[in-house]
């Protein structure tokens, strides 16, 4: 009891930052913040210092940090009860499974689970297991999902497979089987993949950690003419660029494309944990009782949450931060003319990269002192995900904290 004691004591006496150094397995790259609170597309550290988020939580936080009324029906869901299983019928559950599948597939049918990468998990049991009772050949399997380079599904061992870059392999192989790889925008490359066992092909609409990537209208148009005849599924992850990100509720709405499957999670419930797989009418009803499940999937609090966030994202709502989102890559556009270590600007609504000749690391950090939160992915593009409340002042802000930065990266190359 007494070296418990201690030991306790000794923790209080180390900072936060020695805490985790001792006790965390090192697989974040923390940079130098200390997240004190959080409010609308603000951030304060332990001293004060405010920041600009236009990362909001890798684009979890997208009606903004502790939104009031959100919070408020957490807390009412919390006040009843948080947890109750599914074996249960929970209202705020059910709730958000009706205004989910109104909303992307009237005739479908969801599953909830904790996370974007369960969720994937899910489309892909579901896709497999729909190949199985869905093939044109007698004795022929279908399990084979075309996936695409640069992609990222997860960190699963499944969603790991699914995911097109070998960063993210290195010490887990074996992966799991019968993924392959296709270009994204490269409608043969996918064509050279479809054989007699091919059961869907798995698509960011836009490509988050890839690089800011986003799909051309016309390749998704190919992409559901193959599924059609092919009769394999059309799996859309969505858990970046869903949820209003790209100024439509679904990124998929801005192609008039429609999938079979489409997973969410990230900001479904703006910070709580909660994912969604969607399902269409063609493949909902495959599932049976026992095929899957999750112990936490679909939380009371968090759907209690996520139903506040739908009433939130109206076309209103949505339309207002696409004009905000227009303004802000006109000014982006005009670092290319200015600074010749930007090579372009890329993305749809408010989920933007600006891709650069050099490793982008130094700008987050110097963006960091100067008050202004981004990210980095693949080593070069800068990766905006800001609130979908921010305003143009908001953007005149980071427009000028960017333009120091790189104005800085500049001067020291």
């Amino acid at each position: 009891m007494r070296n418990t004691r201690c030991k306790r004591n000794s923790d209080k006496n180390m900072n936060i930052k020695q805490i985790e150094e001792k006790y965390f397995m090192r697989t974040y790259k923390r940079g130098d913040l200390i997240v004190k609170k959080a409010k609308d597309q603000f951030v304060w550290d332990e001293n004060g210092k405010k920041y600009l988020d236009f990362f909001s939580g890798i684009g979890v936080c997208n009606v903004g940090h502790c939104n009031d009324s959100v919070l408020r029906a957490a807390k009412e869901q919390l006040d009843s009860f948080a947890h109750a299983s599914n074996l249960y019928y929970v209202p705020s559950q059910i709730k958000l499974g009706e205004e989910l599948t109104k909303r992307i597939f009237p005739d479908g049918r969801v599953f909830f689970s904790n996370s974007g990468a369960e969720a994937n998990e899910c489309a892909i049991k579901l896709a497999r297991k729909w190949g199985f009772l869905n093939s044109s050949e007698k004795n022929v399997h279908r399990y084979e999902i075309i996936c695409f380079k640069n992609s990222f599904h997860g960190r699963t061992m499944a969603t790991l497979s699914a995911t097109g870059q070998e960063k993210f392999h290195k010490f887990f192989n074996p992966l799991q089987e019968k993924f392959v790889f296709a270009e994204i925008n490269d409608i043969e490359s996918v064509k050279k993949l479809v054989n007699k066992k091919t059961v869907a092909i798995m698509i960011e609409p836009i490509q988050g950690e890839g690089g800011l990537i986003p799909s051309k209208k016309p390749f998704l148009e190919e992409l559901r003419m193959l599924c059609d005849e092919g009769n394999f599924l059309l799996i859309f992850d969505e858990i970046q660029c869903g949820m209003g990100r790209t100024g439509k509720f679904c990124a998929f709405e801005n192609y008039d494309v429609s999938p079979d499957i489409v997973t969410l999670a990230k900001s479904l419930a703006n910070g709580l944990p909660l994912g969604a797989v969607v399902a269409a009418k063609k493949c909902a009803e495959t599932f049976v009782y026992g095929d899957h499940g999750s112990t936490f999937g679909g939380s009371p609090v968090s759907c209690a949450a996520a139903l506040e966030v739908l009433n939130i994202i109206s076309p209103k709502f949505l339309n207002d931060s696409l004009k905000v989102a227009e303004y802000l890559f006109l000014k982006l556009e005009d670092f290319k003319k200015k600074y010749s270590i930007v090579k372009g600007v890329r993305g749809l609504g408010l989920m933007l990269g600006i891709d650069l000749a050099i490793n982008g690391s130094s700008i987050v950090n110097y963006c960091l002192d100067n008050g202004l939160l981004i990210n980095c992915v693949h080593d070069t593009v800068l990766r905006l995900l800001p609130p979908l409340i921010i305003t143009k002042e908001d953007v005149d802000f980071a427009v000028k904290v960017l333009s120091k930065s790189l104005n800085y990266s500049l001067v020291t190359k």
